[in-house]
Order: C-alpha cells, then sequence, then structure tokens
C-alpha cells in the first residue's frame, strides 16, 4: 500500500507539470483537480496502511474541498467569459 502511495505521489508530481506549463486555463483547472484527486487516494492508501482511520475523515474533507474548488473555478472562468 505504501508502495502504490508513492506511485501516486509521482504521479501528482508529474501533473504538476501541466498546472505550470498548462497552455489553457482548463488544462490548468483539470490539473490541479486531478491532483486533488491523487491527494484524496493517498490519503485512503495511507489510512489502509497504517490502520488509521483518521486519515479517511481527512480524506473525505478533502474530497469536499476539491469539488467545491472545481465548482468555484468553473463558474469564475465562465463568468470572466471563457467556456470550460
Amino acid at each position: 500500500m505504501l508502495g502504490a502511495a508513492a506511485a501516486f505521489v509521482v504521479f501528482a508530481i508529474v501533473v504538476l507539470y501541466r498546472v505550470v506549463k498548462g497552455p489553457t486555463m482548463q488544462d490548468r483547472v483539470i490539473a490541479v483537480n486531478v491532483i486533488g484527486s491523487n491527494t484524496v487516494v493517498i490519503l485512503a492508501l495511507l489510512a489502509a496502511a497504517f490502520g488509521e482511520p483518521g486519515f479517511l475523515d481527512v480524506a473525505l474533507v478533502y474530497a469536499l474541498l476539491n469539488f467545491l474548488m472545481s465548482i468555484a473555478i468553473s463558474k469564475f472562468t465562465v463568468e470572466r467569459g471563457g467556456v470550460i
């Protein structure tokens, strides 16, 4: 489980390139959402690996915040005239 969590961390670091160099705002928004989703998966894997159910609570809250952040950025982009 720790190996899988480490693989997801590496994947999140690779996706970070798209956040920085994304050619459009939509690419950056999707990349940030992918990183947030990876964080939730990493927290769930760490909860299973260490037997710590508190990590699942943090993962759930982070997943909800990630969703709200995606909605807020989408609304902001559409209001500025862009289409997501």
